[in-house]
């Protein structure tokens, strides 16, 4: 099935006993077992089933399945929100004393995440100097566990070449994380360059309508962890908090995620609700769709500002002059998705006077919705960095952050125009 079919239809046939085309909300909390010996094959992972919502739920294995088959991957897990996957995509395979690699380019919240708390749970988090291959390679050594970036950088919009860095992460025995919330696989498939695990928020263009958090981790069951038995013991050993199961052995190329969904999820509970999945899945029916409307309201946008005469710079890699746009041909089909940023001319406080000034865009800080979204990164999403990390992370003080959305193209850019006459 091509992508547009698989949106509506994958993960789910007709309800066999009531007959709902819709995927059905299981509001419940717990599954009954037929008796001992089935409720023991479940917990054995001897049989597919249901055991308790905060490990496994039926709306949500749809979300799982259908995402899943969008990226490639031989499983999914879904979660709370899109920090919670990221968490637990690293806690699934770091110890104390491990550590990863990461661009430097994140959104906010993974920054701090990588930066201030798991290195207080004893996970190191080395950024490299840029988004080049050559200096991630630079920053791994024999305790690396894994490499992360982000497919298309929140908010700096750079884009990685994820073929180049998946080649340097294998080379060194250790999985490529992707998080490809901002491109989704309607324009990149990190699994397709090399990718061994993708993670996305799916509050953002997954839903679409900015009323669901949820997040997934979707194993490409690409990486080979038995061939690197030493560095991923958690994998290949005996799981004591799992009664001993060898997640290798029992599960094969689906051991990541299985682990995943039976030791972190299972032990520190960031289950998506079944309602929020339900949502999640109406919106990724029509996501196509948007990403078409999204992708050429955002060209409108950015060639609009190149030209505007207070706004000093633009940087969108579906730009012919952008330092990316080389590779949003490559993996993005020539356009990123909508997310952009520009500067204003006068700094921060100018960029100030031009946010306040909005009327159709909203003032947030989600991206990914139908609606139009504006954010001035400065004093929302990255005001906890000092101006150096700032600077690491494509963040200026004048810098404004779009999310261009469905709308008609003319009222966007209508709403710019009066704003940008008052910065």
């Amino acid at each position: 099935m091509r992508d547009e079919t698989k949106l509506i239809h994958s993960g789910y046939e007709t309800d066999p006993t009531t007959h709902a085309v819709a995927t059905p909300i299981y509001q419940t909390v717990a599954y009954e077992f037929d008796d001992a010996q089935h409720g023991a094959d479940l917990f054995n992972l001897a049989v597919p089933g249901n055991i308790y919502t905060r490990i496994m739920n039926p709306t949500t294995d749809v979300l799982e399945q259908r995402v899943a088959d969008l990226e490639g991957g031989v499983g999914g897990l879904a979660l709370s929100a899109g920090s919670a996957a990221i968490n637990y995509s690293i806690l699934n395979i770091t110890e104390v004393g491990s550590n990863i690699v990461t661009t430097p380019q994140l959104y906010g919240g993974t920054y701090t995440l990588f930066a201030h708390m798991l290195p207080k749970q004893g996970v190191e988090c080395r950024f490299a100097d840029g988004d080049d291959p050559v200096s991630i390679a630079a920053k791994i050594d024999d305790n690396t566990k894994a490499v992360f970036c982000e497919s298309i950088g929140n908010p700096a919009g750079n884009i990685v070449d994820l073929e180049a860095i998946a080649k340097i992460a294998h080379d060194h025995g250790v999985p490529l994380i992707v998080d490809n919330t901002v491109s989704t696989p309607i324009l990149t498939k990190p699994i397709e360059f090399g990718a061994d695990i993708v993670v996305h928020s799916l509050t953002k263009y997954m839903g679409g309508h900015g009323n669901s958090l949820g997040g997934i981790i979707v194993d490409g069951g690409t990486f080979p962890w038995a061939d690197h038995a030493d560095k991923f013991p958690m994998l290949t050993t005996p799981e004591p908090s799992y009664h001993g199961v060898v997640y290798t052995e029992a599960l094969g190329e689906a051991a990541y995620i299985g682990r995943a969904r039976t030791v972190p999820l299972r032990n520190t509970g960031s289950c998506i609700s079944p309602f929020n999945a339900f949502l999640i899945l109406q919106g990724i029916e029509t996501l196509s769709l948007r990403m078409e409307r999204h992708c050429s309201n955002a060209m409108a946008v950015a060639n609009y500002l190149k030209s505007h005469s207070k706004v000093t710079s633009v940087s969108f890699a579906g730009l012919p002059d952008d330092q990316y746009h080389g590779l949003a041909q490559k993996y993005c089909g020539g356009v990123p998705a909508s997310l952009l940023t520009f500067e204003v001319e006068g700094g921060f406080d100018a960029a100030v006077r031009f946010y306040d000034a909005l009327g159709l865009f909203k003032r947030l800080v989600n991206i990914g919705d139908a609606k139009s979204l504006a954010c001035h990164p400065a004093s929302t999403t990255h005001r906890q960095l000092t101006e150096e990390e700032q600077a690491n992370a494509g963040v200026t003080q004048g810098m404004v952050r779009l999310c261009v959305g469905i709308e008609h193209e003319e009222d966007i850019l209508a709403d710019l125009e009066q704003a940008l006459n008052q910065a």
